[in-house]
């Protein structure tokens, strides 16, 4: 049998019968050769896409029959060869050739040949579904949208810009993240942050509120589950928040609110970096980033047992922590002028603080920090009625107890002229503070309040330059 490869080849398709009902099976055109490079079989396939009969081929040298065939040569170098380009008439295929080995010797060789058109039809199939791929993604992306960035985030102070140091470098790993910080201070604006200064800043960026998660869906809800999961199982399964985030980010808000048997659960996937659908045998491996986000003491609620011990020290690796907004005294003005601002913008209207109003913002503690701050501003320009903010609407206990602007009540006292020269004063003062004292500030100045160059330059003099307060 060894001597012989074309005795081997030719018993062997007589003696199983199976191999050749298998090959007929096959979609491609299948040829087989011996060493002396005589064909020994061909399938329906191979006939129907060369137009050939078996009895043109079968029995014949290759050489003779397909003229420019390489398969002999394959079967003598034992080096297969991919995708070779044939054409015979008005048929076009492409060719894949090998040896065919027995017990470490070359016994033949073998070509499987496609039709160039059936090529070109997967092909647009599958281009069909890559696109519809693209768009599935483009949708997840745009809703999934992380929008701020590290340029967003106001504030000048040694403490902020720390922070915003050690996030810019948090964000150039692919590590997982732990942010801490007292509610309102601003912690999933920096997650955002760091997802559109990493790599994945084009893939999807998932928050997830993790106290709304009801206790008997977390899973389903975080990982998803396949179709007929369990009762009530939507039809076609559920595409869990984690897959969602695949190639992404995705943002556990409130961590210490996750239930404690989904933590052990979370802590496989943070080591495991794989994903077990409800209903599902086998996981599904995930490329993702986790940045976990608390306003809790996670150490002290592991110590007493409230919080899984070993998921706390493995998101603790990578903690940012975020300042407080009494740390960060120094940016109160800058904030707020950004928050009035913005509120300008979008109403269409023009606003500034009043000296009072800007006691109020200094005595106040802001225990809700920069979130209060913010809904206190923007209340506070709903209600003013002109252009001037006298003062903020503050929380009821707070203006009765916690401030006594004497400052505030000065201006608003007096005769007539003196109170209209007060605000006066501080309307001027404000602007100048905000837009600079050169000659094109003074310019824009004249324009928002609507007088001349000449008159804002008279004013000045006469209220700020000669101070009568």
């Amino acid at each position: 049998m060894e001597n012989n490869p074309a005795e081997f080849v030719e018993m062997v398709m007589a003696a199983q019968p199976w191999i050749k009902s298998l090959i007929e099976s096959i979609y491609d055109g299948v040829l087989i050769v011996d060493t002396a490079g005589q064909v020994r079989y061909v399938n329906q396939s191979y006939l129907k896409i060369t137009g050939l009969n078996e009895s043109d081929i079968v029995g014949h040298p290759l050489a003779k029959v397909r003229p420019g065939s390489v398969l002999s040569q394959i079967t003598k170098s034992g080096e297969a060869r991919m995708g070779v380009y044939r054409r015979e008439g008005n048929s076009e295929y492409v060719v894949d050739m090998a040896p065919i080995r027995y017990q470490g010797q070359i016994v033949g060789g073998i070509s499987t040949v496609k039709e160039i058109a059936r090529i070109q039809a997967l092909s647009k199939e599958l281009e069909k579904y890559v696109k519809k791929n693209q768009e599935l993604t483009s949708v997840v992306s745009h809703i999934y949208h992380a929008r701020y960035t590290f340029q967003d985030i106001v504030g000048a102070s040694p403490e902020i810009r720390k922070a915003v140091s050690f996030a810019e470098k948090i964000a150039q790993c692919d590590e997982d993240v732990l942010i801490c910080g007292e509610s309102g201070t601003g912690k999933e604006m920096f997650a955002q942050a760091i997802h559109n200064g990493s790599s994945r800043a084009h893939m999807p960026f998932v928050p997830v509120n993790c106290p709304t998660l009801h206790s008997t869906l977390v899973e389903s809800e975080l990982f998803g589950y396949e179709n007929g999961a369990f009762t009530g199982a939507r039809k076609g399964g559920k595409v869990g928040l984690f897959f969602v985030a695949d190639n992404g980010t995705i943002m556990l808000d409130e961590i210490a609110e996750l239930p404690y048997d989904m933590q052990a659960k979370l802590l496989r996937v943070l080591q495991e970096r794989k994903v077990r659908r409800i209903g599902e045998a086998a996981e599904r491996p995930l490329n993702i980033r986790v940045i976990a986000v608390t306003n809790k003491n996670l150490l002290a609620l592991a110590k007493e047992g409230k919080f899984r011990e070993d998921l706390y020290y493995r998101l603790n690796a990578m903690t940012l922590e975020v300042p407080p907004l009494k740390a960060r005294q120094d940016d109160l003005h800058l904030l707020a002028e950004h928050f009035l601002s913005e509120w300008c913008k979008r109403n269409g209207r023009y606003l500034s603080f009043h000296a009072s109003a800007w006691d109020m913002i200094d005595n106040y503690e802001w225990p809700g920090n920069i979130r209060e701050l913010k809904h206190v501003v923007e209340f506070s320009a709903y209600l003013c009625e002109g252009g001037i903010l006298h003062s903020l609407r503050l929380p009821q206990q707070a203006a009765s107890t916690k401030f006594t602007p004497d400052h505030a009540a000065s201006l608003h006292t007096g005769s007539l002229k003196r109170i209209v020269e007060n605000t006066e004063r501080a309307v001027l003062q404000s602007m100048l503070k905000k837009y600079g004292d050169s000659l094109e500030s003074k310019k824009l100045i004249a324009a928002q309040l609507g007088i001349s160059l000449a008159t804002l330059y008279n004013k000045t003099k006469y209220l700020l330059d000669n101070d009568r307060t």
